[in-house]
C-alpha cells in the first residue's frame, strides 16, 4: 500500500513540471515576438524625437561642410600694429595739464585736440619775442650809423663790425624763438602784445583708438612723459611665428585660418603678404606676415592667436566636433532621415558610422561608410542624447 502511494505522488510531480515548463516557453516566445516587433519598427541604429524633446536638449543641426583640413602647418602668433599707425601724445614743452578732451576706448583723428597744456613760461617767450622786434629795430639803425660814421672816416672800424655781430644776434634769436612758437601751434607774424596765449594744444598724432591715458587735470607733463597713446587698430596685421623646418612650405598669398586665443570658437582669415628674413629674437621661429581679411572689430593689438597655414587648396568633408561621438572604438554621427509624415510627429534620425581624420578649427574631416546625399543634414548639438536614448531602446 505504501508502495502504491509513493508511485502516485511521483507521477504528479512530474506531470506539474512538465506543465509549468510549457507555460515558460509560452511566455519567452511571446516576449522574443515583443523584442522583434520593437526592431522591426525603430530599427536599431534609428533613433527618434518628438519636438517638444528636441527642444528640451536644445537639439541643432548643420551640414556637411567643404573645409581646408588637409596639409596644414599649425603656428601660433600675434596681432600687431605697425609703427606707422600708432603714436603717443607727447607735449614739446613742460607744463600742467589743464584740459583733457579724450578717455580710454576714444576715437580721435590725426591733428585732433587731446589737451592743452599750460606754463607761464610760454608768455615769456612770446613777450620776448615781440621785443626782439624792437630791439631789432633799433640794432639796424645803429648799423645805419655806423655805416655812415665810416663811409665819412669819422667812425671806427671796430664800431661798425660791433653794430653788425649785434643786429646778427638779434635776427637769429627771433627766427629761432618763432620757429619754437610754431612748434607750439602760436603764429608768430599774428603776435601781439593783446593776444599772448598761457595754453599750449595737443593734438593726436594718427587717427586710432585712445589704448593708454597716462596724464590727467592738474599732473604735469614734460617731453618725455607721454598725454595718451593712439592705436589704430584697422591697420593691425598678423604675425606668425613659424619654425625653421616649415619655412620652405611657406609662399606669399597662402590663407591662414587662426582663432583668438579668448574666442577659440570664431574663425578669422588671413593673407600671407611678407616673410621674414631673421629668427625672431633667442627663438628658432621666423615671423610671418598676414594681412587680416575679416572684421578687426573684436581684435586688438597683442593678443595672441592660433593659425593654421593652408599649404593646399584640397577640401574635404568635415562636420564639427561635437556632431561625432566615439563608441566601442569606432565613430558616429547622427543622419537626419527625411521624414515624409506629419511635421508635428517628429524626427527620426540614424546613426551613421564615419572615419575620422584630421581635427582643426573645432571641425573634423570625416569619410561616411555608405553613400550619403551631400545636402544631408545631421546633428551638431544633442548626439550624446540621442546615443543613450538609443541605447535605452535597445536594452529595454
Amino acid at each position: 500500500m505504501a508502495k502504491n502511494m509513493l508511485c502516485v505522488l511521483l507521477l504528479s510531480m512530474v506531470i506539474s513540471c512538465g506543465d509549468h515548463k510549457a507555460d515558460t516557453t509560452a511566455v519567452n516566445k511571446d516576449t522574443t515576438s515583443a523584442m522583434d516587433t520593437l526592431h522591426e519598427t525603430t530599427g536599431n541604429d534609428i533613433v527618434k524625437l518628438s519636438d517638444e524633446q528636441m527642444q528640451a536638449i536644445n537639439l541643432q543641426l548643420g551640414r556637411i561642410e567643404q573645409k581646408e583640413l588637409t596639409a596644414t602647418i599649425k603656428a601660433n602668433g600675434t596681432l600687431r600694429v605697425p609703427n606707422e599707425h600708432r603714436g603717443k601724445a607727447t607735449p614739446l614743452f613742460s607744463g600742467v595739464i589743464k584740459t583733457l578732451h579724450i578717455q580710454l576706448g576714444s576715437q580721435v583723428s590725426k591733428g585732433q585736440l587731446i589737451a592743452t597744456v599750460s606754463n607761464p613760461e610760454f608768455i615769456e617767450m612770446q613777450e620776448e619775442y615781440i621785443a626782439l622786434g624792437g630791439k631789432i629795430t633799433l640794432a639796424e639803425q645803429e648799423l645805419n650809423r655806423q655805416q655812415a660814421l665810416h663811409e665819412g672816416q669819422a667812425g671806427i672800424l671796430k664800431n661798425l663790425q660791433q653794430a653788425k655781430a649785434n643786429l646778427s644776434a638779434l635776427q637769429t634769436r627771433k627766427s629761432a624763438l618763432g620757429q619754437q612758437l610754431i612748434m607750439m601751434g602760436i603764429n608768430p607774424a599774428s603776435l601781439k602784445n593783446g593776444n599772448m596765449r598761457s595754453t599750449l594744444t595737443l593734438t593726436s598724432p594718427v587717427t586710432g583708438t585712445v589704448s593708454q591715458v597716462y596724464a590727467e587735470i592738474g599732473s604735469y607733463v614734460n617731453p618725455n612723459s607721454p598725454v595718451a597713446e593712439i592705436v589704430n587698430n584697422h591697420a593691425l596685421h598678423l604675425d606668425l611665428q613659424v619654425f625653421e623646418k616649415d619655412l620652405p612650405l611657406i609662399k606669399i598669398g597662402q590663407i591662414i585660418h587662426f582663432t583668438l586665443t579668448n574666442n577659440p570658437s570664431e574663425e578669422y582669415d588671413a593673407e600671407v603678404y611678407s616673410v621674414g628674413a631673421a629668427f625672431e629674437k633667442d627663438s628658432k621661429t621666423i615671423p610671418v606676415h598676414c594681412r587680416v581679411n575679416s572684421d578687426k572689430s573684436a581684435m586688438i593689438d597683442q593678443m595672441n592667436i592660433t593659425g593654421i597655414v593652408s599649404l593646399n587648396k584640397t577640401a574635404t568633408p568635415a562636420v564639427p566636433k561635437d556632431a561625432i561621438i566615439h563608441e566601442g572604438g569606432k565613430d558616429y554621427v547622427f543622419v537626419v532621415l527625411d521624414n515624409t509624415g506629419n511635421p508635428a510627429a517628429g524626427r527620426s534620425f540614424k546613426k551613421t558610422q564615419v572615419f575620422t581624420g584630421v581635427s582643426q578649427m573645432g571641425y573634423t574631416a570625416v569619410n561616411f561608410i555608405g553613400p550619403i546625399d551631400k545636402k544631408a543634414s545631421i546633428v551638431t548639438n544633442g548626439t550624446y542624447f540621442l546615443n543613450a536614448k538609443l541605447t535605452n531602446v535597445e536594452e529595454d
